[in-house]
């Protein structure tokens, strides 16, 4: 080993603060090259980052070091140790067995004759080939600064990618409230790459609330939405529970100002739009110096990201007045039964917890929660005599009171809203039985749509349930024995047996919404 390579001069560095490291994995079987490396090394930064050393002295021990700390930078690999290509068999197994394309591996070896240099380059893919004997002190700084430089620069490009594919798979359903969630994720995940903030040192939080100007004076007030490295799965929390003084100092400092805040490696962005304020954005790690672009790009960001998210909580808004709505028309049409009660909500819930217990997935399952309420919507065709008589109804009475499936079609079937579809499809399918024998067209079987035949349980088990103009409320025993007896005949066996293993669950939601006293 050459003096030179222990006592090349290094420019004096600057004393800066530590953020953090980046690792590098020295592979090699003489241990003086180890100590050598280090001590030429020592005082590295980069980017306010040390050095943090791994040593490996074999081929197979590189190859476990490796797999346990997959974020290593750079790997300084000699050639010969147990074998005499046992430094090529390491950047074989890292780039083909392993897939890391990130690491930056230094071929570096005392006989080159070994492994020549032009061969080497050609058939592995390694990022430079060294001579121990040319590797000053000096010599080893640059290429570490410079290694550490292109894997700063492909963390910087393959985080980019993973946001905009964050953003790309989110946009598919942006108006679901987990894809917003994803997008704006994604969209931070976007701005730290171009920022130049490594996944390491990224401590991301982006707060939102909605209000008027004056609604959001204290940082205690926001809540956590979306975050990433330090904040991750933070989502929904008070901002006072999840940062220290310093950060909320911070946070009140630009949510006062309604300004950006900067500060050492770190900045806080206060987000605005037309309508709604007091929205802020965390990031840290940031690399020592913000270009005036990069602050163009944050300010961007603030303005935008809130503007994203009033436009999904406007959707939401109006999905749920829709909801609303026909919530309303159909309790309407049950006030006009003189049943002042809670039977369409519960009706809804219960086809919601026996459509998820039958294996429909969850947006069909709520589509039928939302359109469930309808089911009699046709009732406001047929006169109060017959809807309120407490008598049996004559046969003709009774021929009457069955078009009500027939009128809520019709009344519902040229909707494109399929909430509104589904209602149509209940409506006339509700009455229908698994036999045949139903009405008003006699389907039978599993041509009877999922939604009727879940709709027909869980209406009679509520009616059933309840009392009557024409009658009072049953027993618990006695409406299971009933809907035991029409298994196969009224209801589908299936349905019957979760019903049966539900029916505390559904007793629940009977207890939750009872009817008002009439």
């Amino acid at each position: 080993m050459s003096d030179e390579f222990l006592f090349a001069e290094e420019p004096v560095a600057e004393p800066s603060l530590h953020h953090g490291s980046w690792k590098v994995l020295i592979v090699d079987d003489e241990p003086e090259v180890h100590t050598v490396t280090r001590l030429a090394l020592s005082d590295f930064q980069f980017q306010g980052k040390t050095l943090q050393f791994i040593s490996a002295y074999s081929g197979k021990e590189a190859k476990a070091l490796l797999a346990e700390h997959p974020d290593t930078a750079v790997m300084l690999l000699d050639v010969v140790m147990e074998t005499d290509d046992a430094g090529l068999q390491v950047a074989s197994y890292v780039r083909e067995v392993f897939k890391n394309e990130h690491v930056r591996i230094i071929l570096r070896t005392g006989q080159p004759g070994q492994a020549p240099e032009r061969q080497v380059i050609v058939n592995y893919d390694i990022n430079d080939y060294k001579s121990k004997t040319e590797l000053t002190a000096q010599k080893l700084f640059t290429v570490i600064m410079s290694s550490l430089r292109s894997y700063r620069d492909i963390l910087a490009l393959e985080q980019s990618r993973q946001g905009l594919e964050k953003i790309i798979l989110a946009s598919t359903n942006l108006f679901s409230s987990h894809s917003m969630e994803q997008f704006i994720d994604g969209v931070l995940q976007q701005l730290t790459s171009v920022l130049g903030c490594n996944e390491d040192a990224l401590l991301v939080s982006s707060s939102l609330v909605a209000g008027n100007i004056n609604s959001v004076a204290d940082p205690h007030d926001l809540i956590v939405f979306a975050g990433q490295g330090e904040f991750e799965c933070k989502e929904g929390k008070p901002v006072s529970e999840v940062l220290d003084k310093t950060l909320m100092e911070a946070f009140d400092s630009a949510l006062q100002s309604r300004s950006i805040v900067y500060r050492e490696n770190y900045l806080v962005a206060y987000c605005t739009s037309k309508f709604t304020h007091g929205s802020l954005l965390y990031i840290s790690g940031l690399p020592g110096h913000i270009t005036d672009n990069q602050k163009k790009l944050i300010e961007l960001f603030a303005q935008n990201v809130q503007v994203a998210y009033e436009n999904v909580q406007l959707q939401h808004e109006i999905e749920d007045t829709q909801r609303e709505i026909v919530y309303r028309l159909s309790e309407a049409v049950e006030h006009r039964s003189i049943e002042t009660g809670n039977h369409v909500r519960r009706v809804a819930f219960i086809c919601y917890d026996l459509a998820k217990a039958y294996g429909l997935p969850a947006e069909e399952a709520e589509c039928l929660m939302f359109a469930s309420p309808l089911h009699d919507v046709g009732k406001v065709g047929i006169p109060d005599s017959i809807l309120n008589k407490p008598d049996k109804l004559k046969d003709a009475e009774w021929e009457v009171m069955k078009t009500h499936t027939s009128i809520g079609y019709e009344i519902l079937k040229n909707s494109k809203r399929a909430i509104i579809q589904a209602g149509a499809i209940i409506a006339m399918d509700h009455h229908e039985k698994w036999d045949g024998s139903g009405y008003p067209a006699g389907k039978k079987g599993e041509d009877i749509h999922i939604y009727g035949r879940i709709a027909a349980i869980a209406d009679v088990y509520d009616a059933l349930r309840h009392r009557r103009c024409y009658k009072t409320a049953w027993s618990l025993s006695e409406v299971m024995a009933k809907i035991e007896a029409e298994s196969g005949k009224q209801f589908e066996p299936k349905l019957v047996e979760i019903f049966k293993q539900r029916v505390e669950k559904l007793e629940a939601i009977l207890q939750k919404y009872p009817d008002d006293e009439y």
